[in-house]
């Protein structure tokens, strides 16, 4: 048995190595098992019904239609938190950079010519005072991997922090220092805040989360940070807050034509995860979760469908997709117990309108397994089932 990988993108060789040449192949079919992406489109891509899993090496999702590989029982994994301290230091970096002219600065240096440099900085610097971060207040919008760690050093340089975040999880609030105040009305952070920062994914609800209404709640001296995603922003109402004076300034990571060449914005390349470090983190974990899934039939780290782990002792085991509706467990066991298999072992999660089955096989023979498999796609309900022998048994 062997698996191929449809690699797009330059994914980091120390992610791909993962790979075992004795199980895996890259590129070698048109019909492939899995694809292993970081920015590449695939809105418009016709999938094979071969493949079973696309992993992003990357936290957002945006280039990948979720919805249509949810329907298809398609699992789509992605990378949270493997560049977050990448994009943390790229956003603390420009908090400095906003409260400090320090570019600009910089860069009137070098226009000297005459011989009295010393003369000329000394009479000058005052054209570049700037403010310190000490003691002004931070709003966080968003407390995952990223917005946490933002908000705890942030904390650490003196600033007074507020975070937001209604659908934080428990294990990240674990991670967020108890001195970061927790803000559960938005409006509060926006209208005194000296900086704010997103960090939500993008999604319908938080399209132009920031948009006109927003703006104006905001202190005229704030400045507001999107090392996020674009459309979190509404950038005609960002041109307009600007223009009014209800805002300061705006920092992006996300370049749009529209923004270029405004003094009061700052518009980067989209460089937040651009570290060999965060690219290696990425491309590790990315290929980590693809094997475990391809191998084992184990779920970690996917964004439609949920979370299922189970230790894989048996020979076989079904994985069943399938949606989440009642009886469905009773009838996979049934259809089962009528073949006269025993069920050595069976887990069930369900997210949303779709479920996701492990059910460990005692006793069965690989013919069997598939039959097994075969007899279960015609239930009414599911979406995919597949049957996956266990690689690191080798007493059968």
């Amino acid at each position: 048995m062997t698996f191929d990988i449809k690699v797009f993108n330059n994914i980091s060789e120390e992610g791909l190595k993962q790979f075992d040449d004795s199980l895996y192949t890259i590129n070698q079919t048109q019909n492939p098992d899995a694809l292993l992406l970081r920015s590449k489109k695939l809105h418009d891509m016709t999938f094979s019904e071969h493949t079973i899993a696309i992993s992003r090496a990357g936290a957002g999702t945006n280039n990948i239609p979720v919805d249509r590989c949810t329907k298809d029982g398609i699992v789509v994994f992605n990378t949270p938190g493997a560049n977050a301290n990448a994009v943390k230091e790229l956003v603390l970096a420009n908090l400095l950079l906003s409260a400090r002219p320090i570019l600009k600065s910089a860069q009137w240096v070098q226009t000297i010519t005459d011989d009295n440099v010393e003369e000329i900085v000394e009479a000058e610097k005052k054209s570049f005072v700037g403010t310190e971060l000490e003691g002004k207040k931070l709003g966080v919008i968003g407390l995952g991997a990223i917005g946490a760690m933002v908000a705890n050093d942030a904390y650490r340089l003196g600033m007074e922090v507020m975070g937001y975040d209604p659908y934080v999880s428990v294990d990240t609030a674990w991670n967020i220092s108890r001195r970061v105040k927790r803000v559960t009305d938005l409006d509060e952070l926006l209208s005194t805040s000296d900086y704010i920062s997103l960090h939500v994914p993008l999604m319908e609800k938080t399209h132009h989360l920031i948009s006109t209404e927003e703006l104006k709640k905001m202190a005229p001296e704030a400045v507001l940070l999107n090392f996020s995603r674009g459309e979190l922003v509404d950038n005609n109402a960002v041109l307009q807050a600007l223009a009014d004076e209800e805002i300061a300034g705006y920092i992006t990571d996300f370049a749009e034509k529209s923004l270029l060449g405004h003094e009061k914005i700052t518009v980067l390349p989209h460089l937040g995860a651009s570290t060999e470090e965060a690219e290696i983190n990425c491309a590790r974990m990315s290929v980590r979760t693809l094997k475990n899934y391809l191998e084992t039939g184990n779920i970690k780290r996917s964004v439609n469908f949920p979370t299922v782990e189970m230790s894989f002792n048996t020979e076989f085991r079904l994985a069943v997709f399938h949606e989440n509706v009642p009886n469905m467990i009773g009838a996979i066991s049934n259809i089962i117990a009528d073949a006269k298999y025993n069920i050595d072992n069976l887990s069930n999660r369900s997210r949303g309108d779709v479920a996701y089955t492990l059910i460990d096989l005692d006793h069965v023979t690989e013919d069997q397994a598939q039959e097994l498999a075969e007899e279960l796609k015609s239930l009414s309900h599911v979406i995919r089932v597949r049957h996956i022998k266990n690689l690191q048994r080798k007493d059968y």
